[in-house]
């Protein structure tokens, strides 16, 4: 490396830090706060600023910071600077979202989606299904960093097949025949894995966390020391497929027992024929067929908890769609988890997600974000 490129990653650098400080951290700065915190002079601190904010990405705010004498105006990034698009789709529904920089919603849309229709023509229809959302919510796509694809299935590690997805029924499918058509940058992720990128991320804490999604399609995400863990094979937080009855219900994998048959919303249709929203509403009326399913649902979720938190030892974070109707019922598993835990006294550990809408197609947009806010 000469020296005029070490001059300028340095450069890079510090701007790179100055913004990451902005825009990970609630509230306003100082230009005194911003030059302590990365450790840089004020000369120095002011160069870097003035690149900033003459491309748009940070801006004074009408809020002011005491800093001992006279009133600092305050420094903040600007949200909507650039945008990136999450999509997520199962064999039914296409979902997008457009979020800002601090992956706040900007847009959003859903739609019905027949995947076993369109299989042979998926990519010009995602294509399409996206320049349509641009269009419709005037989103300039100039400031689009990347689009990013949330799917119910394991991703090959080069990012050109989707090797299993056992709840669209495809396996070995080649990305190009989904993604080929797009003309922004292009990633594509596990869908509970970006979910619970996403939880993390909102909750702004550094640390261990699992995350377990409760869609039809049961998965999760493993943050370690606030950084993702994919795992050798990207197979990382593949929680729907422990084992919680040997020989027990069928998984869409082919396997018996496995996590996901047990606690998938897909079981109340699948055992009772009725929906979710039905299901539980004979619950609260005490009805004795759907009370038994239910609690045999919260006994083997406890097992699946106590697998994750054994091996672990972190705080297990429930999301997906089902855990929105878990949550009056907290105390009542968290006592299944402590029933088959030897050694904590209460299980606090177990969690509800703080994201709650549009948790999936959000955890895929914020791939680009992070990329950029790491990079600018």
């Amino acid at each position: 490396m000469t020296i005029d490129q070490t001059v300028q990653q340095n450069h890079l650098s510090v701007r790179s830090r100055i913004y990451r400080i902005l825009s990970d951290t609630e509230g306003t700065f100082s230009k005194k706060e911003l030059a302590e915190m990365c450790g840089i002079s004020m000369p120095t601190l002011h160069q870097n600023l003035k690149e900033l904010i003459d491309a748009g990405l940070i801006s004074y705010t009408d809020e002011w910071q005491h800093t001992g004498g006279r009133r600092a105006r305050g420094l903040d990034i600007v949200p909507d600077a650039r945008f990136s698009v999450g999509i997520f789709f199962n064999k039914n529904t296409f979902r997008i979202v457009a979020a800002d920089l601090r992956l706040r919603e900007m847009a959003y849309d859903s739609m019905p989606f027949d995947f076993d229709s369109c299989l042979e023509g998926t990519a010009p229809k995602v294509s399409n299904l996206l320049e349509q959302f641009l269009v419709n919510t005037s989103l300039d796509s100039s400031r689009l960093l990347g689009v990013c694809v949330a799917v119910p299935g394991l991703i090959s590690k080069d990012q050109t097949t989707i090797e299993f997805a056992p709840t669209l029924g495809i396996r070995d499918f080649p990305l190009s025949r989904l993604l080929g058509d797009i003309p922004y940058p292009v990633h594509i992720v596990n869908d509970a894995t970006a979910s619970g990128r996403a939880e993390h991320f909102m909750r702004k804490q550094n640390g261990n966390m699992a995350y377990l999604s409760l869609e039809n399609g049961v998965g999760g995400a493993v943050v370690i020391n606030d950084s993702p863990y994919d795992g050798d094979h990207s197979r990382s937080g593949e929680f729907g497929h422990i084992c919680v009855e040997p020989g027990g219900l069928p998984c869409s994998c082919g396997k018996l027992g496995c996590l996901e048959p047990y606690c998938s919303p897909n079981r109340i249709k699948t055992s009772l024929g009725i929906s979710i929203d039905d299901f539980f509403k004979n619950v609260e009326e005490h009805d004795p067929v759907s009370i038994s399913l239910f609690f045999d649902m919260l006994r083997h979720l406890a097992i699946g908890i106590n697998s994750i938190r054994m091996t672990l030892d972190c705080d297990v974070v429930l999301g997906g769609f089902l855990s929105e109707y878990l949550v009056p019922y907290l105390d009542i598993l968290r006592n299944y988890v402590l029933a088959g835990n030897p050694f904590e006294e209460n299980a606090d550990f177990v969690q509800f997600s703080t994201l709650r809408k549009h948790i999936t197609p959000l955890g895929a947009a914020l791939y680009y974000i992070r990329r950029f806010v790491e990079n600018v």
